[in-house]
């Protein structure tokens, strides 16, 4: 089923209206409208929600966003990234593709929800995110290279330890 074919059940199955459903959901009557006929009137093409919208419409149906994504038919389209991003265009999840498939599957509640608040950033802010991601990355990775490094100190005594200290602290050793 299209995420819209969802939303109409749902409407459908509890009796509700298309606007009180906008309010559960914190979106426009307008969207909910969209979403509903699958397509964009814009380009006259379906719909492709982002994520962030989707676990929106979750949370009006008062499910999980995992839930809404394992109902949606494997053709519905849906955007990785908002168009609200100037320096990148939408990734779009095409599930013709396999490895993309896995992927998807792993998009958590969390990642809807990191891209719903950066997508309310400014420019300059998004660029300080990034800035700052790559730069906790990069200590990370530097992190995880030095582990393999430190001393392996499984099942040693205290004596050996003591000695394994008195080298590191002895001068001539290190000349």
């Amino acid at each position: 089923m299209t995420l819209g074919d969802i939303i109409r059940n749902y409407r459908e199955n509890n009796n509700i209206t298309l606007g009180e459903f906008a309010n559960a959901c914190s979106l426009s009557k307008g969207y909910i409208s969209m979403l509903e006929n699958n397509i964009n009137p814009r380009n006259n093409k379906p719909i492709s929600p982002t994520l962030p919208s989707m676990a929106k419409v979750a949370s009006g149906m008062g499910i999980d966003l995992d839930t809404l994504l394992k109902m949606l038919d494997k053709k519905q389209p849906v955007q990785l990234i908002s168009d609200k991003l100037e320096s990148s265009s939408p990734l779009v999840v095409d599930y013709q593709k396999p490895d993309q498939e896995r992927y998807y599957q792993r998009i958590s509640e969390y990642t809807a929800r990191f891209l719903d608040l950066y997508n309310q950033l400014s420019s300059t802010n998004k660029g300080k995110v990034v800035s700052y991601t790559k730069g906790l990355l990069h200590t990370q990775q530097m992190e995880d290279a030095l582990l393999p490094n430190a001393a392996n100190d499984r099942n040693a005594t205290e004596e050996e330890k003591k000695h394994v200290d008195n080298i590191m602290k002895n001068d001539k050793e290190w000349m």
